[in-house]
């Protein structure tokens, strides 16, 4: 693992202290807000393939270069997993364990290679984003699309597993009327146990105009509703171009995406959100979401748009302090919102190209990844590049843990 050295004096001190026969503490080790480090990294991502035949044709037909990391997160118990979406042809499985097979990190099919089958509404079929809850339940959101093609039918839905024991929960379809199979762009979701909801992004990138929104899910009667259907919020901002490095995004036409990343603050009372293609956040009290009854007119209404973050962002997550992590894709790194002092950077590194989720370790760490995503997907990608595909985890102090943890 690589660290940033931000202790090079105390490292100094401890030196000159050594040669000059003082006996000087070397705290060098211990980390401070804002340090981070590499947990994962790879050229390009492979598998752990249970079948020869699948392994060659990964390999003939170089898969891997479609093969995306999007989400990483872990466990109660140390275990790494990682999504990766089918937008491209022959991914072999698209929510992944990490495992480490002669030292090198390879992706084994979670929670089993059949319950990640193409072409089966009941199994996996295109995971981005997903979520660990403090009951240890993995609740999993599948997109339904592969290779961009329409949903099949009850593919769309929110798979909940249970990590500590290993079997399936439920099953919660995600129904046309709600996310539209030609053009929703089902993206990332936070989980209210305690009052018993599960708030949703829809991008709605699969159609012009976008059709992006929130879907609420109600735990306890079974029931999701839309809103803020095509919002301002949840759109697209036009003519939004970005750049990356100094690399533009995408060459020939802008890219548009919706509602993107979401976070749920630790009192459960406020939802933020915010498009892709955009640099403003925005929230509204969650209590105007719990009741179906609530007129939209009242929703839309109750949108408060944040401001400028100063960058876009792709993932977000909130922790037990009040704070929203949010990834920076302009500004290649991670930034804190806080109600009081607005926007700020917490770090940034060149290599940081393409900022995807943001997560916790519930052990004093931020997960998050890079993954050159425009780079990837547009065929530019250097494959003989060691550092293309990183997991990072950047410390943000003992008793900062997820929105989830008291």
């Amino acid at each position: 693992m690589w660290r940033r050295s931000l202790k090079q004096t105390s490292v100094m001190m401890f030196v000159i202290g050594i040669m000059a026969g003082m006996t000087i503490l070397d705290v060098s080790a211990a980390p401070e807000v804002g340090d981070y480090e590499i947990v994962f990294k790879w050229d390009h991502l492979d598998w752990k393939f249970s079948d020869k035949a699948m392994k060659a044709d990964f390999d003939k037909n170089e898969y891997w270069k479609g093969a995306l990391p999007a989400g990483a997160k872990v466990d109660a118990n140390g275990n790494y997993y990682l999504s990766v979406p089918r937008w491209s042809p022959g991914i072999p499985a698209t929510l992944n364990k990490i495992v480490m097979v002669h030292g090198k990190p390879l992706l084994e099919a979670f929670p089993s290679w059949e319950m990640n089958k193409v072409g089966n509404p009941e199994a996996l079929q295109s995971v981005l984003g997903y979520e660990i809850d403090e009951k240890g339940l993995m609740w999993i959101l599948d997109q339904g699309h592969v290779t961009n093609a329409p949903s099949i039918d009850d593919s769309q839905k929110i798979v909940v597993w249970d990590l500590k024991n290993n079997k399936l929960v439920h099953s919660i379809k995600v129904p046309t009327d709600i996310a539209p199979y030609t053009a929703s762009f089902l993206n990332d979701l936070v989980v209210d146990n305690a009052n018993g909801f599960v708030y949703m992004t829809d991008s709605g990138i699969n159609s012009d105009p976008l059709q992006g929104g929130l879907i609420v899910y109600n735990m306890k009667t079974r029931e999701m509703r839309r809103v803020l259907n095509q919002d301002e919020s949840v759109q697209d901002v036009p003519g939004f171009w970005f750049k990356i490095a100094g690399k533009r995004i995408w060459k020939d036409k802008p890219m548009r995406t919706g509602a993107d990343g979401i976070a749920l603050s630790a009192d459960r009372k406020t939802l933020y959100w915010c498009p892709l293609t955009g640099r403003n956040l925005y929230a509204i009290q969650t209590s105007y979401l719990k009741d179906f009854k609530t007129p939209m007119s009242l929703i839309k209404g109750a949108v408060k748009n944040l401001g400028s973050k100063g960058t876009n962002t792709d993932g977000m997550a909130a922790d037990n302090k009040g704070n929203v992590y949010y990834s920076m894709l302009e500004g290649q790194g991670v930034g804190i919102y806080t109600p009081d002092a607005g926007f700020k950077t917490f770090l940034t590194d060149p290599r940081m190209v393409w900022v995807d989720g943001v997560n916790f370790d519930n052990k004093g760490y931020i997960l998050f990844n890079n993954n050159r995503l425009h780079e990837l997907l547009g065929g530019e990608l250097d494959w003989n590049n060691p550092d293309n595909l990183i997991i990072w985890k950047a410390y943000v102090g003992e008793d900062v843990k997820s929105y989830l943890t008291k």
